[in-house]
């Protein structure tokens, strides 16, 4: 081989061997540029996201944490654990999943209990045995419940964030103009067992209850979770979808459960509730739909009455944040402060609770 043919050989390997090494310098750049991306991603995002959130709720509000979820500080970053009530299921779908979308550094995983029914009762278990970062609660807290966490060393805060109206279901063909506080009550004791006690036809009563220790809402609002004392007549379901199942196919039935979760369910009617039979209180939107209407149309909740105190048998919405000075007490309380700015309680009133500030947040 001449000596320039050599030449061109050599120019020719070094000049692949320079576009190698400017490839793989690239690709390295890309991969640095890239990740630098990623880490930089939800933090930016966040910032960007200040001036382009709806200008809609701009009115000041008092109590509140700030107007729009974007404007809470101090965020944890990170993916979070929490669980509890299944009357919050319409919270969790509309308003947890619009703080994902606009503080996407805050995620949150909701887990199930692995030894029990889901629900107030046992996310406050899972948060005791720090399964949890914090929890979702219907109820506030029982004396055990409270003794536990103090045995622990431990205090949790129950932060208000809304109102719910517990719903008295039964079969779409009992009738009965409605019940007061004082008669479900004595339904639940085993002390009025017929229908026709309080003006039904001559029917067995069948009185259906989550266990007092999981269930989302109480009979008896005044005593804790675990001092219900109901009936031993009372049959006892593992979920609220379960009950409707029962309530369907038994006449009989009666089941009391968070109004959100059951007012436009098509197989069951809730009945209205009073503190007398003069005073009975509907939760059901005027006009009301007929069963042979639903599912093309489908009841809404009167959240007037809740919110005016008409109804008279009413539940709180609590986040449950152990106060431990660790990354459980700041995600709950970051958690509770989204919910408690304006934006946070419009989209409560949007999913069908009462916000803590009714008298001055709307569902629109």
């Amino acid at each position: 081989m001449s000596n320039s043919n050599r030449k061109a050989v050599s120019l020719s390997t070094d000049a692949i061997q320079m576009i190698r090494g400017l490839i793989i310098g690239e690709v390295i750049t890309i991969v640095l540029i890239g990740g630098l991306w990623l880490w930089l991603r939800p933090r930016l995002f966040v910032n960007n996201r200040q001036d382009s959130v709806s200008s809609q709720n701009s009115e000041a509000v008092s109590n509140l944490t700030g107007s729009t979820f974007a404007q809470v500080n101090d965020m944890p970053i990170g993916a979070f654990n929490y669980g509890g009530s299944t009357a919050w299921a319409s919270i969790r779908q509309l308003v947890d999943s619009q703080i994902q979308n606009t503080r996407p550094e805050f995620q949150l995983l909701y887990v199930n209990p692995t030894d029990s029914s889901p629900g107030s009762g046992a996310g406050i278990r899972m948060l005791l045995a720090g399964k949890l970062d914090f929890t979702q609660s219907s109820r506030p807290l029982t004396d055990a419940e409270q003794a536990q966490a103090k045995k622990q060393g431990l205090t949790i805060e129950q932060r208000q964030v809304g109102m719910d109206g517990v719903a008295i279901v039964v079969n779409p063909e009992l009738e009965v103009p409605g019940l007061t506080v004082e008669q479900l009550q004595k339904i639940y004791l085993g002390q009025i067992t017929n229908w026709k006690q309080v003006g039904g036809k001559d029917l067995a009563i069948v009185p259906l209850s989550q266990s007092p220790e999981n269930a989302d809402t109480l009979l008896f609002p005044n005593q804790p979770a675990d001092k219900q004392n109901l009936s031993s007549q009372v049959e006892y379901v593992y979920s609220t979808t379960e009950a409707l199942r029962r309530i369907k196919t038994t006449p009989g039935s009666v089941y009391y459960a968070s109004a959100r979760g059951v007012i436009n369910q098509c197989g069951v009617k809730l009945l209205p509730l009073g503190v007398t039979s003069e005073q009975l209180v509907s939760l059901y939107r005027e006009p009301v739909v007929q069963s042979n209407q639903c599912p093309r149309q489908r009841n809404q909740l009167n959240t007037a009455v809740i919110k005016n105190g008409t109804y008279p048998l009413t539940a709180k919405l609590f986040v449950m944040i152990p106060q431990n000075q660790g990354q459980e007490q700041q995600v709950g309380e970051a958690y509770a402060k989204l919910l408690l700015t304006e934006q946070g309680q419009r989209a409560i009133a949007q999913a069908g609770f009462v916000p803590v500030n009714s008298q001055e947040i709307a569902a629109n």
